[in-house]
């Protein structure tokens, strides 16, 4: 057998290193594609009660209240039509709409979405389980300081609120990517920037959000984990991440944000919380 010389080692070692690398990145990449499928199926299989469902066709302002002078919403027969104000980059044209009731412990999300817009920029967020940080005049109740939100400054959410952000239907013009889904955990604070309220993975190019087709949504925060399933009839995608470096979300309402410009109509939502019943 010859003998390895140390040049050959070390190119053997460098070569060896590549590959881990490498195949840890294609892993890395197939868990952007894909997200935790197997795990959401099992907190899909858990007993569910419904707490709030809205087919989107009546009043909405029966279960909801509306963050933003400039938006708009309708009731159609076909759902609930959610359309921020018209000018771009004005902070008074962002929108958030909330549901009355808030929710505690685990929770399921549904409903179908259709994007109205077709701007390639900007974002649509859904919150999931809002409060206010508590430190006056941010009341834990989200709606004893909604007139400071009349103009939506996005600053006011997440410097003043605790919640899980998820971005979709979200496009930045200056990034290589076609379009991206982000998680985020709110507020910042002295020494948590908005740039570290991040939570990876963010999931890049997924090829839906066509305007004008439905998509369905499932999103579940089960403990410290969430996964979001959307599927638009010709794809599905999932999206899991991991919030355990945060303090828990344990209770809050439910928000649909529109950025300036952005519209879309919402049907059949559904929020569900894990039964306390007994077996």
């Amino acid at each position: 057998m010859p003998v390895m010389t140390p040049l050959r080692r070390i190119l053997l070692m460098f070569l060896l290193c590549m590959g881990t690398a490498l195949a840890d990145d294609t892993a890395r990449s197939e868990a952007l594609i894909h997200g935790d499928n197997e795990r959401l199926q099992q907190l899909l299989a858990l007993e569910w009660d419904v707490a709030m469902h809205d087919a989107g066709t009546k009043d909405w302002q029966d279960r909801w209240f509306l963050d933003g002078t400039r938006a708009a919403v309708t009731n159609t027969p076909d759902g609930m039509i959610l359309t921020a104000g018209p000018i771009p980059r004005d902070h008074a044209s962002h929108c958030v709409l909330w549901t009355k009731d808030s929710f505690a412990g685990d929770v399921k999300i549904e409903f179908d979405y259709w994007r109205l817009d077709t701007i390639q920029r900007w974002v649509n967020i859904l919150y999931i389980q809002a409060t206010g940080t508590g430190v006056a005049p941010y009341d834990k109740d989200i709606d004893a300081w909604s007139q400071q939100r009349e103009i939506p400054y996005m600053k006011s959410y997440f410097n003043h609120m605790n919640l899980l952000h998820i971005s979709f239907a979200a496009f930045d013009p200056d990034s290589a990517h076609d379009d991206y889904v982000r998680m985020r955990r709110y507020p910042t604070s002295a020494d948590r920037s908005f740039s570290e309220l991040a939570v990876r993975p963010d999931y890049f190019d997924t090829g839906l959000f066509r305007p004008g087709v439905k998509h369905h949504f499932t999103v579940i925060k089960r403990h410290s984990e969430v996964h979001m399933r959307i599927s638009d009839g010709e794809k599905t995608m999932t999206f899991s991440w991991d919030t355990s470096r945060f303090d828990p979300i344990v209770e809050g309402r439910i928000g649909f944000r529109h950025m300036f410009t952005r519209s879309a109509r919402y049907a059949d939502i559904s929020i569900s919380t894990l039964s306390r019943r007994r077996p």
